[in-house]
């Protein structure tokens, strides 16, 4: 099996779980940081409750938990672009 670089091939499913998989699931902490908040229930007329989410606030370890990953996430694509640019652009060696 010399026609298959093994060593390239496990850095690329590995940097792939991490960029792919992973950065999906640090979003999906965020987003999940940002509804950990209080909840308020209605009473309706028939005697029934309702829950209802608050949007934005409560609490304040949710938010820098949610800033937090979303700024991974941010950084994560910054450098891919980085990384793209370079490519297309090398530098010019005098």
């Amino acid at each position: 099996m010399s026609w298959i670089n093994l060593t390239a091939l496990w850095k690329i499913v590995v940097f792939g779980l991490i960029a792919g998989a992973g950065l999906t699931a640090i979003f999906a902490g965020g987003l999940y940081s940002l509804s950990l908040g209080p909840r308020t229930v209605h009473a309706s007329a028939d005697g029934s409750t309702s829950e209802s989410d608050v949007l934005v606030g409560g609490n304040v370890l949710g938010m820098v938990g949610a800033a937090i990953a979303f700024l991974i996430v941010l950084a994560a694509i910054g450098w891919g672009i980085y990384e793209v640019y370079q490519i297309g652009h090398p530098a010019v060696k005098h």
